[in-house]
């Protein structure tokens, strides 16, 4: 699994040529419930084109539509997929990604792209990195508190001889025969070692891991802001932080060798140790958020959190996972226009609220519905 970041985000916030789409369904990873992701896939597909046809000309859309259709007609491509999956595309972007949750089924065609989705993956509070670790090998893998995938490492080095090279401690061995001939028994040789072979390999291990350590912080530890979780035996674990500069590492960790368990297993470990710190973040906020509100920094109606968002004010902005408002925001007339989804002038409101907040420097943070300081979709806290 290629990771998502907040990089491809931020992409996603730019300004492009219309029509902007935006696909999600929820999919399967195994036979045979998913061979009918791609039937849902063209179905609404389907749907996408008659919207499109009501507002854009067939020679502007037809090159975008050939390329989505292509990709329902990829068998290949849907043998290997998660939970759910997003592809946002325009005349001059085309992006896929796989998604460790479901997603309702849902298509839009408009001037911007829908990203609610793609925030409740991202900006989920309950997300995660385990780096499984020992002087041999290194993985990475990103998680929720329901699903664990194996990130495809790009700029890491996986193993020792690839992290380290012709860098690998030699041995130093040297060897003489000594011993009766004629015993019958042969000559036996004498190993003689320079050096202990044990401060060898603990100075190997060690530039391992602080190789390891710097390539993770900087490749997907900084640009994703997930903790790390380090699951290693007991005696890496000391090694392993003696050398870490990665300012994402929790201090809890799992001593283990998570060799010996399944991919569920493993993830319902790291549970065990990040539920806790979960639930926390959330009180937290929902602590804030009500000392804002009593102290008229706070919002708890889209309307409300609209006027906030259109002058840069909102610091936090929580949003109910399950919710949609469809409509748009008038940045005009500062007001909530009401509309269905399939009218390709309007959106999600909570997305438009996001995008907001997002562009002005604020935080969003997807909330389980059962979590939410509000039944109104949106809790908001002001800078001013």
């Amino acid at each position: 699994m290629r990771q998502l970041t907040p990089d491809h985000l931020t992409e996603l916030l730019g300004v492009y040529d219309a029509p902007c789409v935006s696909l999600y369904i929820p999919t399967h990873r195994s036979h045979p419930e998913n061979q009918r992701d791609p039937l849902v896939y063209k179905n609404i597909l389907k749907s996408l084109e008659t919207s499109l046809a009501e507002k854009y000309p067939a020679e502007k859309t037809r090159p975008l539509l050939e390329k989505l259709s292509q990709l329902g007609d990829d068998k290949e491509f849907w043998n290997y997929r998660t939970e759910g999956l997003a592809i946002l595309a325009s005349p001059a972007l085309f992006r896929v990604f796989d998604l460790q949750r479901p997603v309702p089924e849902l298509g839009i065609a408009a001037d911007s792209f829908h990203i609610k989705p793609l925030l409740r993956v991202l900006q989920s509070a309950d997300r995660y990195h385990i780096l499984c670790i020992n002087r041999e090998e290194a993985r990475l893998y990103e998680g929720t508190r329901d699903t664990l995938d194996q990130v495809e490492l790009r700029d890491v080095p996986s193993t020792l001889t690839e992290a380290l090279g012709e860098q690998v401690t030699d041995p130093h061995l040297t060897v003489a025969s000594y011993g009766m001939r004629g015993s019958g028994a042969g000559d036996k040789a004498m190993f003689h070692g320079q050096g202990s072979r044990t401060d060898e390999v603990k100075g190997d291990t060690e530039r391992f891991f602080r190789t390891v350590d710097r390539a993770i912080a900087e490749h997907y530890s900084k640009p994703s802001g997930l903790p790390l979780l380090l699951a290693a035996l007991t005696e890496h674990h000391a090694v392993f932080r003696s050398v870490s500069h990665n300012a994402n590492l929790l201090d809890e960790g799992l001593m283990m060798n998570t060799g010996l368990l399944t991919l569920d297993e493993l993830r319902a470990k790291a549970w065990e140790k990040l539920e806790p710190l979960y639930l926390q973040r959330l009180a937290t906020l929902t602590e804030r958020y009500h000392n804002a509100r009593a102290n008229q920094l706070g919002a708890k109606t889209p309307e409300e959190a609209a006027l906030a968002a259109l002058d840069g004010r909102i610091e936090v902005l929580l949003i109910d996972a399950d919710k949609q408002i469809p409509g748009r925001i008038d940045r005009t007339e500062r007001r909530i226009h009401s509309g269905e989804l399939s009218d390709p002038d309007m959106d999600d409101v909570l997305d438009d609220l996001a995008e907001l907040a997002l562009r002005s420097g604020g935080e969003v943070v997807i909330v389980p519905a059962e979590r939410m300081p509000t039944d109104t979709g949106v809790a908001a806290i002001f800078r001013y």
